[in-house]
């Protein structure tokens, strides 16, 4: 296979399921380069074995994790792609063609995302466009610590050919992946609101968000899969405004466990006094 001077740079953590067969789809770049945010899995060795470059960078901002690989990209283009996501034949060609006639600095094209095994339609998963391929010159940085975005100087053009995401493969990997995103997105909504959040404010930020998931994006349309992926984005919307609640009432929690601790010491203090 010809290789192509592109560098597809893939951010892991604990990927080894996922990321050989995603180094396999980005087989026709130059350079695979793996960030490695920590993994404890054998994701840096299936890499290394794959042939990629590995690089280790490790912080809970996606912002600086792709920041810190664009240092280290040698080529004049890039390809970001994420363990769980797949490059088709037919992308990686339209990709090429439009490198080939300059068409344009940057393309974007929309991912189909897979969850528990089933290709999302509704439920506003249609509507997630990604801009991942660059001319490394024009992009400038990348902004945001969870829902990143690319700041470009120069044209995008949108490709019609969609990236394959296979996300949400368990109930398990979901929740770990929610326990990490869900903190980030908490503690930045937590600086952006003054009004105090209360257990009447969650439950109707995770109804609406069931609501619009379900009805008003219709995902019902998804069937069984449609609905369950509702009620988990109204359950992870939940946790984040639980979380900002936590951190709103952060002193008050903390000062009742330290008198919960101070009147055990005292009552220790008293028995042995007494003996």
């Amino acid at each position: 296979m010809n290789k192509q001077p592109i560098t597809a740079v893939i951010i892991a953590l604990n990927e080894a399921e996922m990321i050989g067969a995603c180094i396999d789809t980005v087989a026709w770049c130059s350079d695979i380069l793996v960030i490695d945010n920590g993994s404890v899995d054998e994701t840096v060795k299936i890499a290394e074995q794959k042939g990629a470059r590995v690089i280790s960078v490790k912080h809970h901002s996606f912002s600086k994790i792709r920041n810190e690989a664009l240092k280290q990209v040698k080529t004049e283009w890039l390809l970001y792609i994420d363990a769980d996501e797949r490059i088709t034949p037919t992308l990686s060609k339209e990709i090429l063609l439009g490198i080939e006639t300059n068409a344009a600095d940057a393309f974007s094209f929309n991912r189909t995302n897979v969850l528990f095994g089933k290709p999302m339609q509704y439920g506003n998963w249609q509507n997630d466009s990604v801009t991942r391929v660059f001319r490394k010159s024009a992009l400038q940085e990348w902004k945001g610590d969870v829902h990143e975005g690319p700041q470009v100087l120069g044209s995008t053009v949108s490709l019609k050919t969609p990236l394959i995401h296979l996300t949400h493969r368990s109930v398990e990997s979901g929740l770990m992946k929610t326990a990490v995103w869900t903190g980030i997105e908490a503690r930045l909504l937590a600086k952006s609101i003054s009004t105090p959040v209360s257990p009447l404010t969650v439950l109707r930020k995770a109804v609406a968000e069931f609501i619009r998931r379900a009805v008003l994006k219709q995902g019902y349309k998804d069937g069984e899969v449609g609905l369950i992926e509702a009620a988990i984005q109204a359950i992870n919307k939940a946790l984040i405004y639980i979380q900002v609640w936590e951190q709103q009432n952060k002193k008050t929690i903390e000062h009742s466990y330290q008198k919960f601790e101070n009147e055990l010491q005292q009552s220790w203090k008293d028995y042995y006094d007494n003996k």
